[in-house]
């Protein structure tokens, strides 16, 4: 009573090798793709934020207090900074969207990789599996011819 079963040597015969999803996906990335999700790594970080917020405080302050003489922005109207402040978030908000995307595309390789690496495993417990049955069978035929 043999299960239809695949030897290990032909399980091994078809099985693909596993790759290393960071890898390949780090290597598909071009300088700028590279630069993209580089910039997006950092800006999102409180460091970032803390650089802008001191940026930020120490432009109206200094426009705010410093002796009019040395005052390069005015109050109330702060013109250079806003302006400064929007060029920053107009260059900032497409290349935030364009890393983001990259690493998404990452995610999403990961997952395959994750995926194909649940299946491999699957299909060799159940190959082991088989061939256990398979053996339990072997030992009872062996017990009850034993026996008689």
């Amino acid at each position: 009573m043999k299960h239809n079963v695949k030897s290990f040597d032909e399980l091994h015969k078809t099985r693909a090798e596993i790759t290393d999803a960071n890898k390949d996906h780090q290597d598909s990335l071009s300088k700028l793709d590279k630069i993209a999700v580089w910039i997006t790594d950092h800006v999102g970080t409180m460091g970032f934020f803390i650089l802008i917020f001191v940026w930020t405080v120490s432009w109206l302050t200094w426009n705010s207090l410093a002796p009019v003489a040395m005052r390069f922005d005015p109050f109330p109207a702060f013109v250079l900074w806003l302006f400064i402040s929007n060029m920053v978030q107009i260059f900032l908000m497409p290349l935030l969207m364009i890393g983001q995307n990259l690493q998404s595309k990452h995610s999403e390789t990961r997952a395959e990789n994750h995926y194909e690496v649940s299946v491999k495993t699957e299909e060799e417990i159940d190959t082991i599996i088989k061939h256990l049955e398979n053996q339990n069978e072997l030992l009872e035929e062996l017990l009850k011819n034993k026996k008689k």
